[in-house]
């Protein structure tokens, strides 16, 4: 009987070489669109954009997903090997990763580990899933892993919370970091190298003992490295993927808003009577950001008002079904605004709680959009709950900020 793969292992990273960090780290590859990225990487020849969205590099208007795209990447990469501006691990290490962003209330820091995951585990639901996947934007992933023989987009897990392995990447940030890179959007992004045999034992035997890893943003990537790894039955490195894990109660989930084109034929005073049914309704001073879960800010042109879902609704069994996010469509979008398909109705948009509620004003005040609701943000204790049923969160439950970089380390599949 064969003997279980580790749950993570160390790798030998592809790196940015000593002072080339900031030349290199970029915004992870889908949350630009191409002419975003070629602003973005104008200037900067070393810029990762020119691997994550290698189109850049081709006439305006070339497919993204054309073949000739997957082979600039792998150009582009070969380019930056052989410049040394990225250079491989002699010998294969963990790396902490160390994320800082400025918020109102002060610095949000949260550290986590860059390993390589294990497939099998991510087959075998050890390493948890909450979203349903495009076939699409899979192949895509594939074909950039193959083109260039490796895993350049982290894959961002979570961990029920670890003493020892938050203590061992504590310690193992006392020093200077390997990499230190501010970004455009003020985000400090920091990495150290664990390359002490001792130190890499311990940290994996302390992720080995948790029960499971849960995925937070990334499950294309994952889906992709699980596919390659079946197309060359695990031969190599390909039965590993590249993840940054951070300890669950540090990762920062923000809301995820709701805006609506139309009120479905009812006038402002009807379409609050029918909200009043199932919530309580009282008007609001200023922009109301929910204070805990269960609540919702509703905004019509010009006034706020607060939501309070009415407490019998809530199922206390059914993790997919209490989560704001439903008690939302099940009890106003859908039989209110007959909105009951989030993915694919064009009278629904989504504004992401990094935008603010100001943003939310814009869109109705403008005309654009007849009515706004804002969410409390979903908790990873939803999150993992959910995974752990084996269920799928409902489209657009989670806005992760800080994101990482792409670049700072790459998993080679050689």
């Amino acid at each position: 009987m064969s003997q279980r793969k580790p749950l993570i292992k160390p790798f030998r990273g592809l790196r940015p070489a000593p002072g080339r960090a900031a030349a290199v780290a970029a915004p992870p590859y889908d949350v630009l669109s191409t002419e975003e990225a070629r602003a973005r990487a104008a200037d900067r020849p070393w810029s990762f954009l020119h691997i994550s969205k290698p189109e850049i590099d081709l006439p305006p208007g070339t497919d993204p997903y054309a073949p000739e795209v997957y082979a600039q990447a792998a150009l582009n990469l070969a380019k930056m090997l052989s410049a040394g501006v990225l250079r491989r691990d002699e010998t294969p290490c963990y790396y902490a990763y160390r994320l800082t962003m400025p918020t109102d209330s002060g610095d949000h820091v949260q550290t986590g580990l860059v390993a390589a995951a294990s497939v099998a585990d991510y087959d075998a639901n050890r390493i948890r899933k909450h979203e349903f996947t495009r076939p699409d934007k899979e192949d895509d992933r594939v074909r950039q892993i193959e083109a260039l023989n490796a895993q350049t987009g982290p894959v961002l897990l979570a961990h029920p919370a670890s003493a020892a392995a938050e203590r061992l990447l504590s310690a193992a940030c006392a020093g200077l970091p390997d990499a230190d890179v501010s970004a455009d959007d003020g985000i400090r992004h920091q990495i150290w190298v664990i390359a002490d045999a001792q130190v890499i034992e311990e940290i994996s035997a302390a992720i080995d003992a948790l029960p499971a890893l849960y995925i937070a943003d990334g499950h294309h990537r994952s889906a992709a490295a699980s596919r390659v790894c079946a197309a060359r039955h695990g031969a190599n490195e390909s039965d590993y993927f590249l993840a940054v894990i951070f300890p669950h109660h540090q990762m920062r989930i923000l809301d995820y808003n709701r805006v609506v084109h139309d009120l479905h034929g009812l006038d402002e005073a009807a379409f609050l009577k029918r909200i009043g049914e199932n919530f309580a309704v009282r008007p609001a001073t200023a922009p109301v950001q929910p204070e805990r879960p269960g609540e919702f800010g509703l905004y019509l042109p010009g006034r706020w008002l607060h939501l309070a879902i009415r407490p019998a609704l809530i199922p206390a069994e059914d993790p997919v079904a209490r989560l704001d996010v439903s008690l939302l469509s099940d009890h106003l979008l859908g039989p209110i605004l007959g909105i009951t398909d989030l993915r694919r109705d064009k009278r629904i948009d989504f504004v992401g709680g990094i935008r603010g509620l100001r943003e939310l004003e814009r869109r109705v005040d403008g005309g654009e959009m007849a009515a706004a609701f804002a969410l409390h943000p979903t908790r990873m204790e939803e999150l993992m709950a959910v995974a752990d049923a084996g269920d799928v969160m409902p489209p657009k439950s989670t806005w992760f900020e800080p994101k990482l970089a792409d670049g700072l380390v790459s998993h080679v599949l050689a």
